[in-house]
């Protein structure tokens, strides 16, 4: 079992922390659609045969999918801020890699360290949680799980000008300067989460869930090229089974596995992860087919004569659409709760691909067709990790969350893999080359329509949220987690939050204070007013708490070893405090 302690001193997150923990995100989330204006021109760029260039890609994503529960449970351990940082610091060097070179083996290279800057969208969203105010929380984090749609969609066609009018290696300096920027920008703005969670990283775990990971993800990429029946790809399949079976075994059986498998067989977050791949599949349908649509020349009849960059820009309302929503997801989720708004959002997906089948006959309705299912994916996004997180102990926010970005990228993955496989099997072969056809782009809308369906199905099955506060991410989690901790750890304060009635306060924030005015803890008070906050070392201490209606209590306390309760009265506005031990 795991501890959440900290013996880091407590910066106050500032106004500028959740712009720049979102730039974090956006500036990873463009190494997804770096190469899209030039992927059909890798293989002459790199003198290498098309059945390599596409590596360059592959590489990229099973790095980021390897990366996101590892880099997530690092951070829970270690500090989030400092594993944001490690993972932007490897993007810079892929990037730098990848942009000094114009062969296969070092490309491959570079763009596998750039995929593995993947984690830090889930050590994003768990720095949010455990330093923002609960008002707050919603729409930072519906920005930040919304970041990998926002940083893609402005990607696209600022890849596409770059190309069309400069050395593709540019793409590559960009990426490496904007990482660089970000690195600056969080080494000033982010203060390190206080949380930690105390254990010891699981190493053999990690392996283990690597290599199932790739093995699975690697003939679902590869294989259209290999073949689906093909002998590789299904032993590949069957020893992803075997591995992911016996990597299960052995987590359930580690007092501190890299992802705790007890706590994802819960029907909140088993249900949400399983929502996560449809909602991934259906994010990328729009991704693969309306560039396509609108880059075809007139003269096949269907297609829009659009050129890349023009392309990119109709498409680019997909992801700003992502980004709008985060505010709104936020208002809706604090009445209705994450569940309700995942439901919404994958109801406005369907209809955004419904009606797309009947509006791809001219540029504006690919705009319309953008904006809606942006609009329907961005709070699908956004409700993800906020029903991950009220459904685990904050100790595992990081690794519940990369996991759940994980799930996203399966879902990528293999619509990637059955989008591509659909849209080739229908394709017109013209002069050697495969020309898509109207007919693959509607199946491929039908497949989407499909993925959400199931995926509307699923959400329709997590539990109802007690109470629907803002935004649904309950207290409870961190309260439950630190009272469980309370009884395993040596020593801690515990007691109650009450007014000046003697009742209960429920909710209120209890913030440990050590000599040197640092922040040596935090949790919120439960139904019943209790709270319990782990020590790092005896000594005297300052509890402070604090709650919406009631007056500040800061006193006090010293903790020599005993397990003496603390009370803390928290009188109303003009009255007066105190603290009885």
């Amino acid at each position: 079992m795991t501890h959440t302690t900290t013996d880091q001193p407590a910066r106050r997150p500032s106004g500028a922390t959740v712009p720049v923990l979102a730039f974090a995100g956006i500036v990873v989330a463009v190494m997804q659609t770096l190469l899209v204006p030039v992927i059909k021109d890798l293989p002459a760029l790199l003198g290498t045969a098309p059945s390599n260039a596409t590596w360059v890609l592959t590489s990229t994503l099973l790095a980021g999918a390897v990366a996101t529960p590892i880099m997530g449970r690092l951070g829970d351990l270690f500090g989030k801020r400092r594993m944001l940082l490690t993972s932007l610091s490897i993007m810079v060097v892929g990037a730098l890699i990848s942009a000094l070179t114009s062969t296969l083996l070092p490309m491959i290279v570079g763009r596998s360290l750039q995929g593995f800057a993947m984690g830090a969208i889930p050590l994003g969203i768990g720095l949010m949680r455990d330093m923002l105010p609960r008002e707050k929380l919603g729409s930072a984090m519906a920005l930040m799980s919304s970041s990998i749609g926002v940083g893609g969609g402005l990607a696209l066609p600022a890849a596409a000008l770059v190309a069309q009018h400069a050395n593709w290696h540019a793409l590559f300096y960009g990426a490496a300067g904007l990482g660089v920027i970000s690195i600056v920008l969080t080494l000033l703005v982010v203060p390190e989460s206080p949380m930690r969670a105390k254990g010891t990283f699981d190493v053999l775990g990690a392996i283990g869930l690597s290599i199932g990971l790739v093995l699975f993800l690697l003939p679902i990429t590869k294989g259209s090229d290999w073949g689906w029946t093909a002998p590789t790809t299904l032993g590949l399949f069957g020893a992803s089974v075997a591995v992911l079976l016996l990597w299960g075994v052995m987590e359930l059986r580690l007092k501190a596995p890299l992802v705790d498998l007890r706590t994802t067989a819960r029907p909140a977050v088993l249900f949400t992860n399983l929502a996560s791949i449809m909602v991934g599949v259906s994010f990328y349908v729009v991704s693969l087919v309306l560039p396509q649509l609108l880059q075809l020349p007139k003269s096949t009849g269907y297609g829009l004569g659009q050129s890349m960059v023009s392309a990119g820009l109709l498409v680019m309302p997909l992801g700003l659409t992502m980004m709008v929503t985060a505010p709104v997801y936020a208002r809706l989720s604090a009445k209705y709760g994450p569940k309700v708004t995942l439901i919404l959002g994958m109801v406005i997906i369907g209809i955004g691909y419904g009606a797309g089948l009947g509006l791809m006959s001219a540029a504006w309705q690919s705009l319309v067709i953008a904006v809606v299912l942006g609009a329907g994916i961005g709070l699908a996004y956004s409700s993800l990790p906020a029903l991950i997180i009220g459904s685990v102990p904050a100790s595992e926010t990081g690794a519940a969350n990369g996991l759940n970005t994980l799930m996203r990228s399966i879902g990528t993955s293999v619509s990637s893999a059955v989008i591509g496989m659909v849209l080739a099997n229908t394709a017109n072969h013209v002069g050697g080359a495969a020309i898509p056809t109207m007919h693959g782009f509607r199946v491929s809308f039908m497949i989407a329509t499909g993925a959400v369906a199931v995926g509307l199905v699923l959400a329709l099955f997590l539990p109802r949220q007690r109470q629907a506060s803002a935004p649904q991410l309950r207290a409870s989690s961190e309260e439950d987690a630190a009272l469980e901790r309370a009884h395993e750890v040596l020593g801690g304060f515990r007691g109650r939050v009450l007014n000046a009635a003697g009742d209960p306060v429920a909710r209120a924030k209890v913030t440990l204070i050590d000599r040197r005015g640092r922040q040596a803890g935090a949790t919120l008070s439960d139904e019943d007013g209790g709270y319990a906050l782990a020590v790092p070392a005896q000594g005297a201490y300052v509890l402070a708490a604090r709650a919406t209606g009631h007056g500040p209590l800061a006193s006090s306390a010293t903790h020599a070893g005993d397990d003496r309760p603390v009370d803390l009265d928290l009188a109303l506005p003009g009255e007066n405090a105190g603290v009885t031990a």
